[in-house]
């Protein structure tokens, strides 16, 4: 069993070498530096007991406001990108019946995303890769953060066509090497 310190090192190697090395989340270096990204391991690997990690973390963030997002990793769970999609969409709901609709966010993470749209590449189409991580996850934003931050950046409505176009000149081969590098410790 790969131990929680791995999981949470892979996740953070992804976060620098990626994320925010080549600047597909403006915001992240910014709580990076702050240190006010938490990194949650949940070893649940069924629905049910995701989603009630998944409300812990928002109660969390409810109690701290100094920590302004939460990286829910998923290491056991939903290594089938259609069964985190199911589940993605039942954790989206889950948000909104709790009431923390406007208050919280979900983006997704996982190894083998691949966006409903994709080009003629599909799963190969390099775009993919600005939301494929080490592990399946649930990123957990504030969307006051979100809104401040869009507020204060030039041009919010450009970045996915940036990342887009920034993922497909870097190239499949150069973008599975740096996601697979990521589990080096």
């Amino acid at each position: 069993m790969i131990s929680d310190q791995h999981i949470i090192s892979a996740t953070q190697n992804w976060l620098n070498t990626f994320i925010i090395t080549f600047n597909i989340c403006p915001f992240a270096r910014r709580e990076q530096q702050r240190n006010s990204i938490r990194y949650r391991v949940s070893h649940a690997d069924h629905t049910e007991t995701t989603l009630e990690t998944l409300i812990e973390e928002c109660r969390f963030l409810d109690a701290n406001p100094e920590i302004e997002t939460t990286l829910l990793i998923l290491p056991n769970g939903f290594k089938d990108f259609d069964d985190y999609l199911d589940m993605l969409d039942i954790a989206e709901r889950l948000v909104q019946a709790q009431h923390y609709e406007g208050i919280y966010q979900l983006a997704s993470f996982h190894p083998d995303y691949c966006f409903e749209m994709a080009s003629e590449l599909g799963r190969d189409d390099p775009a993919n890769y600005t939301n494929r991580s080490p592990y399946p996850m649930l990123h957990v934003i504030r969307e006051s953060s979100i809104e401040r931050a869009v507020a204060t950046y030039p041009d919010p409505e450009n970045i996915p066509a940036r990342n887009i176009k920034l993922t497909r000149e870097l190239g499949l081969e150069k973008l599975q090497t740096l996601l697979a590098a990521c589990h080096q410790e």
